[in-house]
């Protein structure tokens, strides 16, 4: 493994590691996006002889993808009105209402 790759792969599999643990689904989500765009991009970049950069595309790449996919699980919704919201809103900006996770 080259130094690039290695500077790029061990980071992020320690990301994934640390956001195993305590974070939100968007968090996890691009977590683990990250981890698995860098072996791909690893593997493709290294069929032309630039693993490192292709590592880091995929890296880059699998973790907006993966916190969008997080995202769409980590949804809210008022009880009251049906509204959806994020995971970062507490309170239903219609009614007031104390949001809930959908099930």
């Amino acid at each position: 493994m080259k130094n690039l790759e290695k500077m790029v792969i061990v980071p992020l599999a320690a990301v994934v590691i640390a956001t195993a643990s305590g974070c939100t689904t968007t968090q996890k989500g691009a977590g683990l996006g990250a981890l698995a765009g860098a072996a791909l991009g690893g593997v493709i970049g290294h069929q032309s002889g630039h693993g490192g950069e292709g590592a880091a595309i995929g890296a880059g790449v699998g973790a907006v993808s993966g916190a969008l996919l997080g995202e769409q699980m980590d949804k809210k919704y008022c009880p009251k009105c049906g509204t959806e919201y994020t995971s970062g809103v507490t309170y239903c900006s219609k009614d007031g209402t104390e949001l809930q996770y959908k099930k």
